[in-house]
């Protein structure tokens, strides 16, 4: 038997050269032609639910005066087009080849099924029945109607929050790194700054927001100091336990070999604490995101979660759900990104899984 015969017996040589989704490819299970018609039916089902959302909007009477109706049905329309323009790429893709993206269309379509009946229910209990009394919950018209007309201050708070957001999440994160890779690879720096963690530790960020704002000297600074308080605090657990955990005989082979104090911080200890680290930027941006808000509710006098609080206070709760909804999109945005970011980075490891 020849010795390509016998790798591709083995199986192992052969196998070096495929990808994990070929491997996954090669591992599919053949459906019938029962299972085919179901998974199209369920890739369908989105486009049929908004088409009940839309007939649900448009033929049931209104229990309450609706004022530009068309908004929403605008609204309906993009999120029915956006799905059917996404089910055609996917099914483009599939016929070069790429079975991944169908894959997720079939994962995905119950979500967006659900999604547009969640909004046809809502509607029907606010708008149709009057279940959920207006204006203090308002119908979805309401809303899309509020966020148009008012669309440049929210856009200015939007621009104002971010800004906030990622200044203050930045200097935490870079101030976190430091101090936790100190910590984490020397012992005279965890013995100084170990209890300063163990006492702020337990303090929840926005106990800090009545201290600033008596003691900063712009509301701007204290909440970009709150912000960054929190991240700081999730980077530095973060790195130094990665850090602390990384296997020591890693760094003993690498001064074996000659390798220098900063070598071994930025090509060892670095590199294996990552996963830990990343998890820690993660958790960060969600102490980020909680801080900002009751920052901007409590003094900052810009931002979405000052616009909330000014629209409630004038009664205006279609604004405040508009606001609500935009800082939902912000948040879920930049949390995908940083999945993004982690996924890319720690690109290693699935190929070490794989």
């Amino acid at each position: 038997m020849s010795k390509s015969a016998i790798s591709q017996t083995d199986g192992s040589p052969a196998m070096d050269g495929l990808t994990r989704s070929q491997l996954f490819d090669l591992e599919r299970r053949v459906k019938t032609k029962k299972q085919v018609y179901f998974d199209i039916f369920v890739c369908f089902l989105p486009l049929l639910a908004g088409a009940v959302a839309l007939l649900e909007y448009l033929t049931i009477p209104d229990n309450s005066p609706n004022k530009n109706p068309h908004v929403y049905t605008v609204f309906l329309l993009i999120l029915v087009v956006a799905y059917g323009i996404y089910a055609l790429v996917s099914l483009w893709k599939k016929s070069r080849g790429d079975n991944h993206a169908t894959d997720l269309l079939r994962y995905r379509a119950p979500l967006f099924t659900g999604l547009f009946l969640l909004l046809a229910f809502y509607d029907y209990l606010t708008l149709k029945t009057g279940v959920l009394t207006q204006p203090f919950v308002p119908c979805l018209n309401f809303v899309a109607n509020a966020a148009w007309n008012d669309r440049e201050m929210i856009w200015n708070c939007t621009v104002h929050t971010l800004w906030l957001l990622f200044l203050g999440y930045f200097i935490g994160v870079g101030l976190g790194l430091i101090t936790g890779i100190a910590c984490g690879y020397s012992e005279k720096c965890r013995y100084w700054v170990n209890p300063i963690i163990k006492f702020l530790g337990p303090i929840p960020t926005s106990t800090w927001i009545p201290i600033m704002m008596v003691i900063a000297s712009s509301l701007f600074g204290g909440a970009v100091f709150i912000i960054a308080l929190g991240s700081w605090f999730a980077v530095t657990v973060a790195s130094m336990t990665g850090i602390a955990n990384v296997n020591k005989e890693y760094f003993d082979a690498a001064r074996t070999l000659g390798a220098n104090q900063r070598q071994l911080i930025f090509r060892v200890a670095i590199p294996h604490a990552m996963p830990s680290i990343l998890q820690g930027c993660t958790q960060a941006m969600s102490s980020s995101c909680t801080s900002i808000m009751i920052a901007e509710m409590l003094g900052v006098k810009s931002g979405l979660g000052w616009y909330m609080n000014w629209s409630k206070s004038w009664a205006s709760y279609d604004k405040m759900f508009a606001a609500l909804f935009v800082i939902c999109l912000i948040f879920t945005l930049v949390t995908k990104i940083l999945d993004k970011i982690k996924s890319h980075v720690l690109r290693w490891q699935i190929g070490a899984n794989a």
